[in-house]
């Protein structure tokens, strides 16, 4: 199997062979970009995404295998031109919070979702007041799922300041007067920069 380095190589020669790599990771590109955005400006964002990363792909570092950490950097820049959509977006998750929800699933799911809400609720203007590179480090760490070595590929710093950022983001965002060295956030665990599942 072709490695997204190989693909994009060839992409170089023959420009067709790039939607193989839009192939593989479209999806979780615009997952990243739905969360950031929402629905309706994730499908552009999307596009113009990959319509970047297209036209300059010649400059990706074929050290790397996966362009997945590039093309959610590029991402990552994109939602960050679409600023007033963001805060939209974080305003409408906060208030989405507050509605009915589903019991399908069973009693333990749904207390389970009321919880991770109640969770979205609380931190999500606290992330929205992140500065916005602490948010872009957060977010890809968070709903990226990308290690720290991967958000420092993504952002184009050093791994030292990824890992500065997120302790940073984790005294910002822990409990009033807690002491935590570590942050649960919508039932995942940010520890060491990998997700893991929250207790």
């Amino acid at each position: 199997m072709s490695t997204d380095s190989d693909i994009l190589r060839r992409s170089e020669r023959a420009p067709q062979a790039f939607a193989e790599v839009f192939d593989r990771h479209a999806a979780s590109v615009e997952s990243f970009l739905r969360r950031r955005l929402g629905a309706d400006a994730a499908e552009d964002a999307l596009s113009e995404t990959f319509l970047i990363a297209f036209r300059r792909r010649d400059s990706f570092d074929h050290t790397w295998d996966s362009a997945r950490p590039w093309l959610l950097g590029i991402a990552s820049r994109v939602a960050a031109r679409h600023r007033a959509t963001e805060a939209r977006q974080w305003r409408a998750i906060v208030a989405s919070t507050g509605g009915a929800h589903s019991t399908e699933g069973g009693i333990d799911a749904a207390a389970a979702r009321m919880d991770a809400a109640a969770m979205v609720a609380a931190l999500a203007p606290r992330i929205a007041a992140l500065s916005a590179k602490d948010r872009e480090t957060l977010l890809l760490l968070a709903w990226g799922g990308l290690s720290h070595e991967e958000i420092a590929h993504a952002l184009g710093v050093p791994v030292g300041t990824v890992w500065s950022r997120l302790n940073r983001v984790r005294r910002k965002l822990a409990p009033p007067g807690s002491q935590l060295t570590r942050l649960t956030w919508i039932g995942k665990e940010l520890e060491d920069g990998r997700l893991g599942a929250g207790a």
